[in-house]
């Protein structure tokens, strides 16, 4: 009986495949509109607002949509690159639920059939991407969330409509990317990695996204590896020097 040549496989790496189904059955939840009573897939809905959380379920990244929720968010997190995932401001791996306020009223706006609805359309969901990004960084224990840049200005007044949070990785993959030390050794990677990109690109000052996220990774790292050495003793899990003269084993 031959073996089974491993460099032939046609199947993706078990975490990835992981994370597309998890985020493909999370994209086919159901969300009742509170205000029409219709039920709809939380992933068909064209424009809205989402945001990510990580392992410790702090907000770490807002961005917009206007296009289709299930395919922005699934450019971010399965390999089809984003600005933000290039750059290294977002680790896709540091995602573990994902919370979205979608527009229902928006659903038949589009520029091109109806411009002025889609005018007053993007003004909404401006002012919704802002106030969730402030409310996000409220409750941030870093008061800070990893975006490169600010929302828009918002031009109008919006209430924060119903929306829909939900964990998109499975337990199996929970057992590997929740441990604090494969956190923590992921932050570290993508702080090298982001500040590689930072000194590449002679970022000046009028440019400081890229420094911000940076300065928030770094306070993320600190506090995680903190958390982790307390929980291990701390200061009392450090060896002392024996002293050079003591011949003890």
């Amino acid at each position: 009986m031959s073996k089974r040549n491993a460099f032939n496989t046609k199947a993706p790496p078990f975490e990835t495949a992981e994370l597309r189904s998890s985020l493909e059955k999370f994209m086919r939840s159901d969300f009742v509109d509170p205000v029409t009573g219709s039920t709809n897939k939380i992933g068909s809905f064209t424009w809205g607002v989402y945001a990510f959380f990580d392992y410790d379920d702090e907000p770490i990244y807002v961005g917009q949509t206007k296009e289709s929720v299930s395919g922005r968010v699934g450019r971010h997190l399965t390999g089809q690159r984003t600005d933000a995932v290039a750059k290294s401001v977002l680790d896709p791996l540091e995602v573990k639920d994902i919370q979205i306020w979608p527009l229902p009223q928006f659903s038949d706006v589009t520029a091109k059939k109806k411009p002025a609805e889609h005018a007053a359309a993007t003004q909404h969901l401006n002012a919704l991407e802002n106030l969730v990004h402030q409310k996000l960084i409220a409750e941030s224990r870093f008061g800070a969330i990893l975006n490169e840049k600010d929302p828009p200005i918002p031009t109008t007044v919006v209430k924060e409509p119903a929306s829909l949070k939900g964990r998109i990785v499975s337990d199996a993959v929970m057992t590997i990317r929740a441990h604090p030390d494969f956190r923590i050794s992921r932050r570290a990677m993508v702080i090298a990695r982001l500040s590689q990109g930072i000194a590449e690109r002679k970022i000046g000052g009028g440019e400081g996204g890229l420094r911000r996220v940076l300065l928030t990774q770094a306070k993320r790292l600190q506090w995680l590896a903190e958390q982790r050495y307390t929980a291990l003793g701390g200061d009392q899990s450090v060896s002392v020097v024996l002293d050079e003269d003591d011949d003890s084993e």
